[in-house]
């Protein structure tokens, strides 16, 4: 990717929430910042990643089929720990490089939803190397790419939505039945959805409620349709997690919990930024 290029799409990323036209649009995208191996200095590289569930996100070494791994790559080789931007949050991680088994697992489950890794590989001649990020643990509120309250709430929102809205097209245009890696992708964006609520249920909202009391019937609402919203996630897990999943029931699922997202998350931003940023 042309120096130029890249800047333009880091600049973009950075001003947008992680949002990025031309050839990336719609793709998971994040910012990685590593330690140059010889001189020390800070690189940024925007690239594409795979969810891995729990606090991990894979990336891959293919350099668009290069024959040489990239400068990345070597620089996170020498120094593993990391920084990853992913529109939302910035924050450190252990970058490790997978071997044998786990790998070709791994990369297997990539070229199922994306034919283009394999492309790579056979143009690069080589074994492109695969990358586990994971975060590291951190003190105080996480690190979030953002000024204000309400831009704050705005871009964690808008994160579950984009996230969604991908695998809601990536079931429709997936075959019969699912393969691993959208699995995968389901699960996490369920799984980080449930905890981004219980963090707002044990303290953001118990918070709220106590520095403004009028807002408490607004808060009990709120905790309801968490409630509601994780009775839709638990379904969708189950029938995700089914032996051979349906994909019309999937799609179905996956449509209901953005449909009741959306009210949810709508509400809460009418009712919680005007008490901060009014």
């Amino acid at each position: 990717m042309p120096q130029a290029f890249q800047q333009q799409v880091i600049d973009e990323f950075r001003a947008n929430g992680g949002r990025v036209g031309g050839p990336f649009e719609g793709a998971r995208l994040i910012l990685l910042t590593t330690t140059g191996a010889r001189s020390g200095a800070r690189h940024t590289t925007p690239l594409g990643y795979l969810p891995d569930g729990g606090e991990r996100i894979l990336v891959i070494a293919s350099a668009g089929g290069s024959p040489r791994h990239p400068a990345w790559y070597h620089n996170l080789v020498a120094q593993p720990r990391v920084t990853v931007e992913d529109g939302s949050f910035i924050y450190d991680a252990e970058a490790t490089v997978l071997t044998g088994e786990e790998r070709d697992r791994v990369f297997a489950r990539a070229v199922e939803a994306e034919p283009g890794w394999a492309e790579y590989q056979t143009k690069a001649g080589r074994q492109l190397p695969v990358i586990a990020l994971t975060e590291l643990p951190a003190d105080g509120p996480p690190n979030i790419a953002a000024k204000t309250f309400g831009e704050a709430l705005r871009l964690v929102h808008d994160a579950f939505r984009r996230e969604l809205a991908l695998i809601r097209t990536e079931v429709a245009a997936s075959g019969p039945g699912l393969g691993a890696q959208l699995r995968i992708n389901c699960l996490t964006v369920c799984e980080g959805l449930h905890h981004h609520h219980v963090r707002e249920d044990t303290g953001m909202f118990p918070a709220i409620a106590q520095q403004h009391p009028h807002m408490a019937p607004v808060m009990e609402r709120l905790a309801e349709e968490h409630q509601k919203v994780a009775a839709l996630i638990a379904e969708l897990q189950s029938v995700i997690s089914a032996e051979e999943p349906d994909r019309a029931l999937v799609l179905a699922e996956v449509t209901r919990l953005i449909d009741e997202l959306e009210a949810h998350l709508a509400y809460e931003e009418q009712q919680l930024i005007p008490l901060y940023e009014g």
